[in-house]
């Protein structure tokens, strides 16, 4: 026995040429899964709103957007549960849901879902998520967070439930009476949170700019 090791213990040098066990990649977490997966459904659901028309269309298009709008909940429920939180993820997140509401609303204008008035209400919420790309953008150079409000989250169920029912259409219609009027007047209560969140979020960021000393 080596004298320099205690008898009974173990020697726990591992060879300098031992194969260390890989590191499981981050970027495959089932989270950032379900993120990727709403990315998909953008371009899979917009091909599908190409034909308005078809009441098979609608309604796939419609199961495509609910199960995007639910994995927009789920992956951050299961980043948090799961501590599979990582950078790629807080990246591409917000980046799928603007993506999601981006194309939604712009092929509900070409095909006239939204149309006359209520295509303000469509501007407000591109405008809207236009502006907070850039303050965000801003305030990560200043180190400054953006938390989102809890009024911010009311207005993402209300504006996710009104592309529901604006999505189904034509479609909706023959299932329930008025779904137009409902996702026209869930829209206009989207547009309204939309500029209150956003004011909230430019005064924020108006406050960090004129507080930088540099």
């Amino acid at each position: 026995m080596d004298p320099l090791t205690p008898e009974g213990s173990r020697d726990f040098t591992a060879p300098m040429n031992a194969v260390l066990p890989r590191r499981r990649s981050q970027a495959w977490t089932l989270a950032n899964c379900l993120t990727y997966g709403r990315l998909v459904a953008v371009p899979v659901m917009v091909g599908l709103l190409f034909w308005p028309d078809s009441i098979t269309a609608r309604f796939t298009a419609l199961g495509i957007f609910a199960a995007a709008a639910i994995t927009d909940y789920l992956d951050g429920y299961v980043a948090r549960t799961y501590g599979q939180s990582s950078a790629l993820g807080r990246m591409l997140d917000p980046i799928a849901d603007k993506l999601l509401v981006a194309a939604c609303l712009l092929m509900l204008v070409a095909d006239r879902t939204i149309a006359g008035p209520s295509t303000w209400a469509a501007i407000v919420i591109l405008c809207r998520e236009v502006l907070v790309s850039g303050l965000r953008e801003y305030l990560a150079e200043l180190k400054v967070g953006l938390p989102v409000s809890r009024v911010a989250k009311w207005k993402t169920t209300v504006q996710l439930l009104a592309l529901g029912f604006l999505v189904a259409g034509p479609a909706g219609e023959t299932v329930l009476p008025g779904t137009g009027q409902i996702g026209t007047v869930l829209l206009w209560l989207a547009a309204a949170l939309t500029l209150w969140t956003g004011w909230d979020y430019m005064r924020a960021g108006v406050k960090h700019a004129i507080d930088d000393p540099r």
